[in-house]
């Protein structure tokens, strides 16, 4: 019985993978690279590598769908054609029956895991490397002007914890080695009463010392009622800042880009700065990173619960059914993410509610159909 009700399930959940990656595929990239072909000369055999290289984050994003559409078609099928009356008479329970949908979604959401650490980052990454060159848009990996970076940290004033400006970085021009026409605040050292503001002309980092080595500026002490205390000039000062140039530098990375374990390392360095809005958003990310492929249990769940409900609903309408459906669980995902966001819930309720969510919802359904 497990055999054939798992067999009944592969083919719907295969169609279900090929309809909705096209779906996803002509809404997320198909219509842009045609649009590059026609405005832009992209070739059409770039368009189609990048194609390839984006399959496997719109294959990702159709498996849950298809286990959803599996399920209603599967057993919504059992249901017109009496085989659950049959399956019933010898004794099996509900929750027997649909245990082949769970095994099979639980396979399915550890290939989602493994395509969503291990081959959708480095495709996605590569996709936009290959269309960058084609469209002759090589960007170094570093902002080249105008680097400003704030750094915070946390303080406790009045029983409450506070972030406050510690240091602030600012650099006209950056060639990848050399920095130049900077300005550095530094408070830092708030607790003696002083703080620092540095100009310098240029500015190098020594790799094996971990320090910086300014040239050509001066360094002003501001007292605690705002005022230049002392000053002096230099031609060469070392000092030591919290981060590299390539830190200061670095180009915001896109999560969608990175495995979870990349992401965290990145969100490391995030706090650094002391951007809570950025962190935030990244630690929300992360979550949903986590989260999504445990979208194939739920969906899986609430598919076979729907399917084996008494009713008769054909291919079509178990179709449109699973779109709607689609659509109100990402609805939901969407704003849990924005709720995280606005830090109205915690980055673990945002990435994580919608799932609990469906689990809960899909229980009730399997429970009402095993009354």
């Amino acid at each position: 019985m497990d055999r054939y009700i798992f067999t009944q399930l592969l083919l719907p959940f295969l169609f279900g993978v090929g309809a909705f990656s096209s779906i996803v595929l002509a809404i997320g990239g198909l219509f842009d690279l045609v649009r590059k072909i026609a405005e832009v000369g992209l070739p059409i055999s770039v368009a189609l590598e990048v194609m390839a290289l984006k399959m496997p984050l719109f294959v990702v994003y159709s498996f849950p769908m298809s286990l959803l559409l599996a399920g209603m078609m599967t057993y919504g099928r059992f249901s017109a054609d009496s085989e659950l009356i049959a399956f019933r008479s010898c004794g099996l329970s509900i929750y027997r029956l649909i245990l082949p949908a769970v095994v099979l979604s639980v396979i399915v959401t550890g290939i989602t895991f493994l395509f969503s650490e291990s081959i959708v980052p480095v495709a996605n990454q590569r996709a936009t490397m290959t269309l960058s060159q084609a469209l002759k848009e090589d960007k170094p990996t570093f902002n080249t002007e105008n680097i400003v970076r704030p750094i915070f940290k946390d303080v406790e004033r009045d029983g409450k914890k506070e972030q406050v400006l510690e240091w602030l970085f600012y650099a006209e021009k950056f060639d990848g080695k050399t920095m130049t026409g900077l300005t550095i605040v530094d408070r830092s050292q708030q607790d003696t009463g002083l703080s620092k503001i540095i100009n310098a002309q240029s500015a190098v980092f020594d790799t094996s010392k971990n320090t910086w080595d300014f040239y050509n500026g001066t360094v002003y002490l501001i007292a605690p009622n705002a005022a230049v205390s002392n000053f002096f000039n230099f031609q060469h000062q070392r000092l030591q800042l919290p981060s590299s140039p390539l830190d200061f530098a670095a180009v915001d990375k896109n999560p969608e880009d990175m495995s979870i374990a990349e992401a965290m390392e990145y969100a490391e360095q995030l706090r650094l700065t002391g951007d809570k809005k950025k962190i935030v958003a990244l630690d929300v990310k992360i979550q949903s990173k986590l989260a999504f492929p445990f979208i194939c249990l739920v969906f899986g769940l609430i598919g076979s619960a729907m399917g084996v409900r008494p009713q008769r609903t054909g291919k079509a309408t178990s179709f449109g059914v699973s779109v709607l459906l689609i659509f109100g669980y990402y609805l939901l995902m969407f704003v849990c993410a924005a709720l995280g966001q606005a830090e109205i819930v915690s980055p673990f309720l945002a990435g994580w509610l919608p799932n609990f969510i469906g689990v809960a919802i899909g229980g009730w359904l399997v429970a009402q159909a095993a009354k």
